[in-house]
């Protein structure tokens, strides 16, 4: 069995990571949501976080994933997820 929820996805999913994932004051949210829309947009299932280097997986790969791994994923999908 896969770890974590995999039942309906949360309001804005797509577009909007979880306040507690992503801050709305977060003094680099602008190009991460850039970073991240540009990365959907091109098909890509990951972007590089500006202010680490890591690499960060959409929620577009996420939901296509099907199940949350409950690791805290910036852009997870799934609502109630882990994190």
């Amino acid at each position: 069995m896969k770890p974590g929820p995999s039942g309906p996805r949360r309001d804005g999913w797509l577009d909007r990571p979880a306040p507690t994932r992503l801050a709305p004051d977060h003094p680099l949210r602008d190009e991460i949501l850039a970073r991240h829309a540009r990365a959907v947009a091109s098909g890509l299932s990951s972007y590089l976080d500006p202010g680490t280097g890591y690499s960060v997986l959409t929620a577009a790969y996420l939901a296509e994933r099907g199940y949350c791994c409950s690791q805290g994923c910036r852009h997870c999908p799934w609502e109630g997820a882990a994190g």
